[in-house]
Formats: structure tokens, C-alpha cells, sequence
């Protein structure tokens, strides 16, 4: 039978990589707090954008989407939902509410997370909602002749009630006692509730909630401003590839929980940089905006969009932007790529 120990697997799993995640972790965090201080204003907007991309992200990771409009649509509560995926895309925006206004009061048990679930599935109308799964599950990949086949065998219908009891019991003494980093009891909880895969459907949508709420009750509230499903979603295969290392000999006790949780604090560690850079961009008084943007765009190796620099600098006007990047081009600082919404560009190396 699985056992849940989150008194000494968190001590193993001090390796030297994984404190240095840790202490930059918490670094940024305390450099985050000043620099946010200083422009409350600006904090609004990266949640309001943060909102938006965590919605939009961890739903598509399930293949649940819509348009972009509709998402702004549907998150900011101007229109009902039409079709199924907007329905679970509106639940999720319920759930991802109630973490962001109430996580102090949210512990994790076996209860609450029943009832998140059935929140994530109230505009579905589908009776599963709330409800443990009835029928084994299996975690299944591609292969590379089209095929599918069975990654990773979770736990069974009938011991799903108990195994949670017992998963949320583990976790509940061991975040008491604090004896480790919370960060990683964090990341141990997320993945055994994975493999446990205790619902008919969202499971992946849930524990990417549970991430959020588990880290906001850790103190890093960084997924309130940054989008930490839009980095999972941005590095999907690793995800996946963490998840089967980590899983493996799962049930007899003898897996490696090391690869999944040097993954999770490494999305934590990009968010908290982005939100550094955000920050730091737009409590610079010394800047004006053209410059904020082209500072922007020093930084960035991968094609960018508008967007990208809307979202980025939310105190930022899209007519600034637009005539900053028109400014950039007709100098050669940039390139352009495309047209119309699809338009992207690219940064010359050498003169910026």
C-alpha cells in the first residue's frame, strides 16, 4: 500500500540544485515585496492579466478552449457561457477566484478539494462534479506508432476515498509541524495527488489549482500576477516527462519525487524572475515609457507580439506601444513578421 511521508522524503530531497531553487525562490520573493510596494496601482492589471492567461492556459492543456475574446469575455464575467468548453472554462474561473479571495481559509483536505471540484464543474451540469471517480482510471501516452499505452496505472475506484483521507491527513500534520520547506511538501502533495487521479475528469485542471492554492498558503503569492499554468503550458513536454521519471515505483514506495519537484520550483523560479523584470520595469521613474519598452524588448530572445508587450507593461497604452514598435522598426531595431493579429517581431542583436 502507498504510504505518504512527508516527514523525511522532504529532508532527501535537499540536494544541493534543488536548495539553490529554493534560496533564489525566496530571495526574489523578499525583492518582490519592496519593488511592489512602491506601484500598488499596477497591481490590479497583472492580476486582471494573470486571471486570463491562467484560465486560458490550463484549460488547453486539456484541450478545453475558445477564442481569445470569449476568454476575456467569459473570465471578466460580461457574457454566459455557450458550449461545454466554456462552461468548464467558466467553472474554472469560479475555483481560481476562490483561491485568489479566500486561499488563507482553504486547507486542502479531502473535503474541500470535493468541493472545489464540484465549483469546477457547476456550470456543466455533469453529475461528477464533486464526486471521487467510480471507475478505474489509467494515465495512457502516444507511442510512437500512434498507439497508445498505459504510462502510469493510478489508484483504484474503491480505495480513492481512503488514500485521500490519509494523502490530505499526511499533508495537513507535516504543514503544521514545518519542519521543511513548505515550498516542497507543496510540490510532494501536487504529485501524489496526481497519482492518485482521484476524479472522472480534471484531475490535471485541479492539481494546477491546488499548485496555486498550496503556494499562496506557503507565502508566494507570484501565480497572483504571473501566470504559473501559462509556464506549464508553455513547457508541456517537460511536464510530462517529469510526471513518468517521478512515478515510476510509485506504489511499492520507491519512486523519485526529485524531478517533479525540481520542475515545479523551476516554474515557480520563472515566474518570480518575470515578475522581477516586470516589476523593476515599471517602478523605474527615470524611464519613460518608449524606453520601458524597448528595455522590454532587450530582454526577450523569441518572437514577440503586441500582446506580449500589453501584458508585460499593463500601464502601458496600446497607442504608445503601437508607435514605440513602429519607431523601433523604422530605425532596424526590430523586425516584423507577418500581419494583422498574427504580426510578431524579433529584436536586431546588435543594436539593442
Amino acid at each position: 500500500m502507498k504510504t505518504f511521508d512527508y516527514q523525511d522524503a522532504p529532508t532527501r530531497l535537499l540536494t544541493p540544485d534543488i536548495v539553490r531553487l529554493l534560496t533564489t525562490i525566496h530571495e526574489l520573493k523578499g525583492r518582490q515585496e519592496v519593488l511592489l510596494s512602491q506601484n500598488p496601482m499596477m497591481l490590479d492589471s497583472l492580476m486582471d492579466i494573470a486571471k486570463i492567461q491562467s484560465t486560458g492556459a490550463s484549460n488547453r492543456i486539456e484541450g478545453i478552449a475558445t477564442t481569445d475574446k470569449r476568454l476575456r469575455e467569459l473570465v471578466a464575467e460580461k457574457s454566459a457561457p455557450r458550449n461545454r468548453d466554456e462552461r468548464e472554462i467558466a467553472g474554472y474561473r469560479e475555483v481560481l477566484s476562490l483561491i485568489h479571495e479566500n486561499h488563507e481559509h482553504i486547507e486542502p483536505t479531502a473535503n474541500i478539494i470535493l468541493q472545489l471540484h464540484r465549483t469546477l464543474y457547476s456550470f456543466s451540469g455533469d453529475s461528477a462534479g464533486g464526486a471521487w471517480k467510480n471507475s478505474d482510471n489509467a494515465i495512457a501516452e502516444a507511442g510512437a506508432d500512434g498507439k497508445a499505452r498505459i504510462r502510469f496505472q493510478p489508484v483504484s475506484a474503491w480505495q480513492t476515498p481512503e488514500t485521500m483521507e490519509r494523502l490530505c491527513a499526511a499533508f495537513a500534520k507535516a504543514w503544521r509541524q514545518a519542519s521543511c520547506d513548505r515550498l516542497i511538501l507543496s510540490a510532494l502533495f501536487i504529485f501524489d495527488f496526481l497519482c492518485v487521479h482521484p476524479f472522472n475528469d480534471g484531475n490535471g485542471r485541479m492539481s494546477r489549482l491546488l499548485t496555486l492554492l498550496l503556494f499562496y498558503r506557503a507565502g508566494h503569492t507570484t501565480g497572483r500576477y504571473i501566470s504559473i499554468e501559462k509556464i506549464i503550458e508553455g513547457s508541456k513536454a517537460t511536464y510530462y516527462e517529469v510526471l513518468r521519471e517521478s512515478s515510476q515505483g510509485w506504489h511499492e514506495n520507491d519512486n523519485d519525487y526529485a524531478p517533479f519537484v525540481r520542475y515545479l520550483l523551476g516554474v515557480l523560479l520563472k515566474a518570480c524572475r518575470e515578475l522581477d523584470t516586470r516589476s523593476r520595469l515599471l517602478t523605474d521613474g527615470g524611464k519613460s515609457k518608449p524606453e520601458q519598452i524597448a528595455e522590454w524588448i532587450a530582454g526577450q530572445i523569441r518572437p514577440f507580439g503586441k500582446r506580449d508587450i500589453l501584458e508585460a507593461l499593463p500601464d502601458i497604452s496600446q497607442i504608445t506601444v503601437e508607435r514605440t514598435l513602429a519607431a523601433l522598426l523604422k530605425t532596424g531595431v526590430i523586425h516584423k513578421r507577418g500581419g494583422g493579429p498574427a504580426t510578431t517581431y524579433t529584436k536586431e542583436k546588435w543594436k539593442i
